[in-house]
């Protein structure tokens, strides 16, 4: 190739980049900011990350720094940013119950955050280092405790709407998941929030449908949000069937190492997906998390041979569960016990995509650490036998000192002396 067309190809190249560029920022410049500040509605399930988009800009803003207020008017503003545009946050550092400062992270302006919680809910704002606000959210994070599960194939129904007056609430779902298996019967599901519609909605709050916003958005009066606290989000459940796809085959380097191997002896095991290997001591708690899975993938669970379907292992259908499946996708055993020891595999979107191997050891001696919950709650168990101890000890010497005093005290009634004689 000459010279001439190597040139000829990088200006090309060079040309398409900046159109690229170009196109990029177009998109701020053909959406136009609103003229009032006006809130989005967004709603989530607890555990969910989200992403916050800043769809508009002035020419003039290079970089833009979110803020999170509880409440409008707030005088309490949280800035989520460092002001550079550093921050960057991995979703599998970030911890449950963490702060929503350490959770977050700014992308191409949009915000970014991790395994939200209900703390999480409240007004979410786009603007500039000098405070000036182009555009903003109204998120409502809903939580998972009390999510009422409905079965499908029992012949189970969703909650029905509830009216109080002008105020009509119910539940909006989302898209069902894929088949969280392939092969074999599977389970797919839908997740279910609370929403409502009434005409006494604030106005300065962008609705889905008129008159519609999530049960926990601030547009909606306090004393309508007290009426629709106990509609909790939902759960639909019902079984599926998907085949599988076809998967690559082995090279034939390595089935000929097999082969030969099978020759010599018996032959290995293989694996079919990463297996990692876990010791866990009898009778304390362990919890087992799907790689890259999140709240809203379809994600099944099997233990050995035997499939942990969630209209038999979902947290909630039994009280007395030791085994089960939270609304987060995570496997529960509670007091490991010795048949607990298996190999439990984990699904995601419908393909099985890694096994824990687990084992169950004795007891023994280990090192006592106060950062350890059990050691903690063994140690508030002894404090608490002891005080109770010490109640009833010094119950029993004040109660014998009174028996003591009653009735070796003088007696200071009259006496009659008979006379002599």
């Amino acid at each position: 190739m000459s010279l001439a067309h190597t040139t000829v190809l990088l200006w090309a190249w060079g040309s398409l980049q900046a159109f690229e560029i170009v196109e990029k920022e177009n998109i701020f410049q053909r959406t136009p900011c609103p003229a009032f500040l006006m809130f989005d509605n967004a709603a989530y399930l607890a555990d969910m990350s989200f992403e916050l988009p800043c769809p508009c800009k002035p020419e003039e803003v290079s970089a833009v720094v979110w803020y999170y207020q509880k409440h409008l008017g707030s005088s309490h503003t949280k800035v989520l940013t460092d002001f550079d545009g550093r921050v960057l946050t991995e979703a599998a550092q970030v911890r449950v119950g963490s702060d929503i400062l350490v959770r977050f992270s700014i992308r191409m302006f949009s915000l970014l955050v991790f395994r939200a919680q209900p703390e999480d809910s409240g007004l979410y704002f786009c603007g500039t280092r000098k405070g000036d606000y182009f555009y903003a959210y109204d998120v409502d994070i809903q939580s998972s405790e009390g999510m009422v599960a409905t079965f499908k194939d029992q012949g189970q129904e969703p909650l029905e709407d509830e009216y109080h007056g002008s105020l009509r609430v119910f539940t909006t779902f989302w898209e069902w998941t894929p088949c969280d298996r392939c092969g074999v019967r599977g389970e797919q599901w839908r997740i279910g929030l609370c929403y409502l519609q009434s005409p006494d909605l604030s106005p300065r709050y962008r609705k889905i449908l008129p008159n519609v916003v999530s049960c926990g958005s601030r547009a909606v009066p306090r004393q309508l949000r007290a009426k629709a606290s106990d509609h909790n989000p939902e759960l639909l459940v019902r079984s599926c069937l998907m085949p599988c796809k076809k998967k690559k085959k082995v090279q034939e380097g390595v089935m000929a190492i097999f082969n030969y191997v099978s020759k010599v002896g018996s032959r290995p095991w293989l694996p079919q997906v990463p297996i990692q290997f876990h010791q866990q001591r009898l009778g304390h708690g362990l919890i087992i998390s799907c790689p890259g899975a999140r709240p809203e993938h379809a994600v099944a669970w099997d233990k050995d041979h035997q499939y942990l379907y969630r209209t038999q292992y979902l947290k909630g259908v039994n009280g007395s569960m030791r085994v089960f499946i939270d609304h987060g996708n995570h496997l529960h055993i509670r007091f490991t016990q010795l048949e607990d020891r298996g190999i439990y595999y984990c699904w995601r979107q419908g393909e099985r995509i890694a096994g824990f191997r687990l084992g169950v050891t004795s007891p023994g001696r280990y090192p006592v650490s106060f950062s350890d919950p059990e050691t903690r709650a063994a140690l508030g168990l002894f404090l608490i036998g002891y005080m109770l101890i010490t109640v009833i000890f010094i119950s029993i010497h004040l109660c014998r000192c009174c028996c003591y005093l009653f009735r070796f005290c003088p007696n200071f009634s009259p006496r009659l002396s008979l006379p002599q004689l």
